[in-house]
């Protein structure tokens, strides 16, 4: 697969964040270190992205980059105790969105809820979870997807390309464990970790 320095532009549909003087700085500032991105974005706008491997600290980086870099107005969900700190301008800008963990309803059908009111939305999932070792994809990610009715778009990180890819588009059928597997699938050999000993069980398998 041919290495290509350049960002693709996002579909009209895609939610997007920042200008084209922004975009340009981070994406140089991408570049510079080495690295790519590779794919085209499908022109959705609401969908469940998803990234693997999360095997360290320098994904959030490198992630943080690709994205400022592209212009993807992309959501994430954090406790609700995080927006009672200093910190909440910065989770608010960051697109993090408050729900609280507690509550009666459960977690997914408070996020799908947030999704419902929304006209354009990207939630942002690392299925694995964690950066240490774990022994199974979380479920979460799919859930959510299914429960939404959104479109899962599956990116990859490459560390020995040095390369973020968008690998398309998996839509979930009701059935997690053989849609699961099929999502693996086209993770095998698109994707290689900073740390290959905090890879999930369920991708050093595929990596081997």
């Amino acid at each position: 697969m041919p290495k290509l320095k350049l960002f693709p532009d996002l579909p009209v549909l895609v939610p997007q964040r920042g200008n084209p003087i922004s975009r340009r700085c981070f994406q140089q500032l991408y570049l510079k270190q080495g690295w790519s991105f590779q794919g085209e974005f499908p022109n959705l706008a609401k969908a469940v992205a998803i990234l693997a491997p999360h095997t360290s600290n320098y994904d959030g980086w490198f992630g943080f980059l690709a994205m400022l870099g592209l212009g993807l107005k992309l959501t994430i969900f954090g406790k609700d105790s995080l927006f009672k700190t200093p910190l909440k301008p910065l989770f608010e800008w960051m697109g993090v969105i408050p729900v609280n963990r507690e509550a009666s309803q459960g977690l997914t059908q408070q996020i799908v809820e947030k999704i419902n009111q929304q006209d354009k939305i990207w939630i942002g999932l690392a299925p694995e979870g964690t950066r240490k070792q774990a022994s199974k994809i979380k479920s979460g990610f799919y859930h959510i997807a299914h429960a939404a009715q959104l479109p899962i778009v599956l990116f990859a990180f490459d560390y020995q390309a040095k390369t973020i890819r968008c690998l398309g588009v998996y839509t979930t059928t009701g059935d997690y464990d053989q849609d699961l597997e099929k999502i693996l699938s086209i993770y095998q050999g698109q994707f290689s970790a900073k740390h290959q000993h905090n890879l999930s069980s369920p991708l050093q398998k595929l990596s081997k």
